[in-house]
């Protein structure tokens, strides 16, 4: 993105107020950790931006520059935080945004809180049922989706915003983390800000995913995707937890819940419930199986914060 004055404008355009970068690095004193030997930071990307948070902004911000002031249409479900992102992007920037929203419109009124904020925020909502939106990959769905919506020659953003130029600024993430940590850890929606930590990595140091999705072993075929869309090949060292997803995504338990409210308690830290719960809910339960060897520096990065 280009550089602003304090007014947020550059070249007399609206821009984006600048990103805190690197995000704040701090440690988390945890006696459930320290106990087996591993001690536990938080990577605060949830402090980037106020409003594109986490990894919404490592993700968009390269986007939105490609978009070249075209109107941005993207994906996502009805708790989707990256259509909450462009939304608020879009209004800052001035953009049109256009949010393809999985499910039949009849399903999704009243608005929730969620999709109140996008159209607040300026994106027009399209609703399209589920069959549909599986296939909106396809040249001639999308084509058609894009119609729809009105929105032929727009900017297309996929869903949860991981494509090649996602996964390059994501790439940074890993840098930022460069002899800082053994093993970083993040939730895993789509895959693309695993991709691009693993490659900014230093040989020595690995990424593991926690996919909040259930089944999401099927991310392991989206990272190699899209580092080779990005990169030319694989790029750093990486694994996946499929475990800890608590029934699928938005879904919770009771456990989940009093963990979350307990991590809450403990550090001071406002648990973004969907992705970074059942992140350090995955990396509690694995440090009790030893799953990290005594010694261990393990970076826990919050990609989110809990929506109000």
């Amino acid at each position: 993105m280009t550089s602003t004055d304090s007014t947020g404008r550059s070249g007399g355009r609206p821009s984006l107020p600048r990103p805190r970068l690197p995000s704040p690095l701090v440690p988390a004193a945890d006696a459930r950790f320290e106990q087996h030997g591993v001690r536990l930071l938080l990577k605060r990307d949830d402090l980037i931006h106020p409003e594109l948070v986490g990894n919404k902004w490592r993700k968009l911000a390269p986007n939105l520059a490609r978009a070249g002031g075209r109107p941005v249409v993207t994906f996502g479900g009805a708790y989707s935080n990256h259509l909450r992102a462009t939304a608020a992007a879009g209004r800052l920037l001035g953009l049109p945004t256009v949010g393809v929203v999985r499910g039949e419109e009849l399903a999704h009124r009243p608005l929730n809180a969620s999709l109140a904020r996008c159209a607040a925020d300026g994106m027009r909502l399209c609703f399209t049922d589920r069959a549909t939106y599986r296939r909106k990959s396809d040249p001639g769905t999308l084509a058609a989706l894009l119609r729809t919506a009105g929105a032929e020659g727009a900017f297309v953003v996929p869903e949860g915003g991981s494509n090649a130029a996602a996964v390059r600024g994501c790439r940074e993430l890993g840098a930022e983390l460069a002899g800082r940590a053994d093993v970083v850890a993040l939730a895993c929606g789509t895959g693309g800000t695993l991709a691009g930590l693993a490659a900014g990595l230093p040989a020595g140091s690995r990424a593991l995913g926690i996919p909040v999705l259930k089944g999401g072993g099927f991310l392991a075929g989206e990272i190699r995707r899209l580092q080779e869309e990005a990169f030319g090949g694989p790029r750093g060292a990486w694994s996946l937890d499929d475990r800890f997803h608590c029934g699928g995504y938005a879904r919770s338990t009771p456990g989940l819940d009093a963990f979350a409210d307990d991590f809450e308690d403990r550090h001071g830290l406002p648990v973004e419930r969907v992705y970074v719960a059942k992140m350090l809910y995955g990396l509690l339960a694995l440090t009790r199986e030893h799953a990290f060897t005594r010694g261990t520096t393990l970076a826990a990065v919050v990609t989110g914060r809990p929506f109000a």
